[in-house]
C-alpha cells in the first residue's frame, strides 16, 4: 500500500484525498487553541461543569464557554444539563488520545532537548 504524506491514495480506500486533508485541518483547526487542549486535559479524566473547568484552566466563563461550544460543535466533547448546571465529557476519545500523543512529544523534547534530533523534532520552536 503506497501513501502520499499521511493519507491514504483514493485507490488505497476509496476515499477522496481532499475529504480526508479538509477533515483533517478541520479537526486540528478545533484543537490548534491552547486553551482548548488546556479545556480538554481538564475534562480528559472525568466530566466537569463548566464551573469546575474555569477554574482548572483559569480562566474566565464567556471565554471558556466559546471554546467548549467549538469543542461540542464538533464532536469531540459531549454535554449535559442537571438544572441550571451544564457538564461536559469528553466524546471522541481518538481527538483527545491525538492531543495526549503530540503533547507528551513535546514535553518530552522541551524537558530534555537533546533526547530527540533537531530533524525528528515536533516542537521546533526555542521556549
Amino acid at each position: 500500500m503506497r501513501t502520499e504524506l499521511l493519507a491514504p491514495t483514493a485507490d488505497d480506500l476509496s476515499v477522496d484525498a481532499d475529504r480526508v486533508f479538509d477533515s483533517a485541518a478541520e479537526l486540528f483547526g478545533v484543537l490548534a487553541t491552547p486553551l482548548r487542549l488546556r479545556i480538554l486535559n481538564a475534562i480528559c479524566t472525568g466530566e466537569r461543569s463548566v464551573g469546575e473547568i474555569m477554574e482548572a484552566v483559569a480562566s474566565t466563563q464567556p471565554n471558556v464557554s466559546q471554546h467548549l461550544k467549538v469543542l461540542y460543535q464538533a464532536g469531540v466533547v459531549a454535554k449535559r444539563r442537571v438544572g441550571n448546571l451544564v457538564y461536559y465529557r469528553v466524546q471522541s476519545e481518538k481527538a483527545v488520545q491525538l492531543c495526549r500523543t503530540v503533547c507528551t512529544q513535546i514535553a518530552i523534547e522541551l524537558d530534555d532537548p537533546d533526547s530527540v534530533s533537531q530533524s525528528d523534532r515536533l516542537a521546533r520552536r526555542a521556549y
